[in-house]
């Protein structure tokens, strides 16, 4: 099945719920019908993001608050001083019940889910109502059934494998799979004064190593590294040394560490798929629900009934994405997802992901308002990133953690840049660049082009408009034979807007609904 979006267009002045400025955003937006993971994959990385089926990419040279897409590099992902305190202190909680003294409240946090699309949340529901043309999804399954027969593909599979992943790594899997944490887009709070200009200190003889490492990981990518999968453990993506001892700790040993026989408390992490919705989803979605409305009313101070069921199932469980089992993908599929964090058989936490061809992709997480003590939107991230690593292993491409938008001019959405190593997408020409080389600029303007090279451009600009695919009544034509049948003088203007955000490629892959 072929993307099929609506584009929306440029919202300008609106609320923006990082500054609280009163119209000081702008952004482009579509509603997604249905998307590939592939066309999703590559518009994250020209600066799109999702919120639910909405599918929006800030003007970052005019909007308030510039969001520059981030992405940590979680084979090379060493964790610092704080990131292993918050692993230390649920090992304890699991081990013994110990709950750390201290201010763990300052845990970052997203803005709620309409904050980021502020201006758009009403926009939304009447685009869900609008929107879901029950209509266009069926003359677009006629166009491609035809389609499908002539290339004699076969029907999707259902539903795909969940997986548990139990902090309690002896006990054997039920489903025989090595079981799978993930978590949410929530990550450390910078340490007091830290420069986050510079990469967290690291003695030289930790930067050897890691260099050795990786220098294993390259001769072997796929991390198929013999005699190292300890029975019921997720697979290490290192071999394990002899001087053990004076070895730094790797995230997994850290968080997969084992407890005693009679420890307080048992964590394990579900992956359910959400969209379309598993058995196990279906059977925990009343639960889950419970958990984002505590989360909304304490956290956010959302009054009783603003967090209700359809908002929910809006932002955080409705997707485009269509799920896909390739043989040679992760065993959960691609798509979306929810990571479930289950205490002693309650969910205590959510963590919103999609797996996608190159990264796992944060979206958001909510979590039980009386375990904020834990940092659960530090411990989550962390368990996204070793997701990450452990998705590598089968599907070497698998390589990123995508953590959404880096906001360098507010200060609580400063703390995604502590995931090192880790790059910002530069808004002009869509390369990846290392944070440290984008923070002096950041520093002295708001929006920056990262790319040093004056001379480069956007290789995946829009060349040839004409080429865009366009589902108008029935039919799918390129743009070239849609125009000749056009009056409207907005129309290619719209038409040539959304071409040049969304790059040659998807323009000739997804089709563009015109009503």
């Amino acid at each position: 099945m072929a993307s099929v979006v609506e584009y929306k267009g440029l919202k300008a002045g609106y609320h923006c719920g990082y500054c609280d400025s009163e119209e000081g955003k702008v952004s482009c937006g579509m509603w997604a019908h249905s998307m590939t993971v592939q066309d999703y994959q590559d518009l994250i990385d020209r600066g799109w993001r999702r919120s639910g089926k909405y599918v929006y990419k800030p003007v970052m040279n005019q909007t308030c608050c510039p969001q520059y897409t981030i992405r940590c590099r979680p084979l090379q992902f060493q964790p610092s001083k704080s990131h292993k305190k918050v692993l230390k202190k649920m090992l304890k909680f699991l081990a013994k019940g110990e709950i750390s003294k201290g201010n763990y409240e300052d845990d970052p946090m997203e803005p709620t889910m309409e904050d980021t699309v502020a201006g758009d949340f009403g926009l939304i529901n009447k685009l869900d109502i609008q929107c879901d043309l029950k209509t266009l999804s069926g003359d677009l399954t006629e166009s491609f059934d035809s389609e499908e027969k002539k290339k004699g593909k076969s029907p999707k599979k259902g539903e795909s494998n969940e997986f548990i992943q139990s902090q309690d790594i002896e006990e054997k899997l039920g489903s025989g799979e090595p079981s799978h944490p993930v978590k949410m887009p929530m990550a450390p709070k910078p340490g007091k004064g830290a420069d986050l200009s510079k990469p967290p200190c690291r003695k030289a003889k930790e930067i050897r190593k890691e260099r050795k490492r990786l220098k294993l990981m390259q001769q072997n990518p796929a991390g198929e590294l013999e005699g190292f999968q300890a029975q019921g453990e997720p697979p290490s993506l290192f071999p394990p040394k002899a001087n053990k001892s004076n070895q730094p700790k790797s995230l997994e040993d850290l968080i997969f560490e084992s407890l005693p026989e009679n420890a307080s408390h048992k964590l394990e992490v579900r992956v359910v798929r959400s969209s379309p919705p598993s058995s196990q989803f279906k059977a925990t979605f009343q639960e889950s629900y419970q958990v984002y409305k505590r989360y909304q009313m304490v956290i956010h101070k959302d009054p009783p009934d603003k967090p209700t069921v359809s908002q929910f199932t809006r932002f955080l469980c409705s997707s485009p994405l269509e799920a896909e089992n390739p043989p040679n993908g992760p065993d959960c599929g691609y798509g979306s997802f929810h990571q479930q964090y289950w205490l002693d058989g309650r969910i205590i936490a959510v963590g919103v992901i999609d797996i996608l061809p190159y990264c796992v992709s944060s979206v958001y997480l909510y979590y039980d308002p009386d375990y904020s003590f834990l940092s659960l939107g530090v411990y989550s991230a962390l368990r996204e990133i070793a997701f990450t690593r452990q998705l590598h292993q089968k599907t070497s491409q698998l390589s990123y953690y995508y953590m959404g938008f880096y906001i360098h001019s507010c200060p609580k959405m400063k703390y995604k840049g502590q995931y090192r190593p880790s790059d910002l997408l530069c808004p002009e020409t869509y390369v990846w660049v290392p944070i440290e080389q984008c923070l002096p600029s950041l520093e002295n303007s708001k929006y920056c082009r990262f790319n040093q090279d004056p001379e480069a451009v956007d290789e995946g600009r829009s060349k040839d408009p004409d080429r865009l695919q366009v589902f108008h009544k029935k039919a799918i034509m390129p743009y070239g034979v849609y125009k000749k049948q056009q009056k409207d003088p907005g129309e290619e203007a719209a038409v040539l807007q959304y071409a040049r955000l969304v790059g040659q490629t998807c323009s000739e892959r997804m089709l563009l609904f015109r009503n």
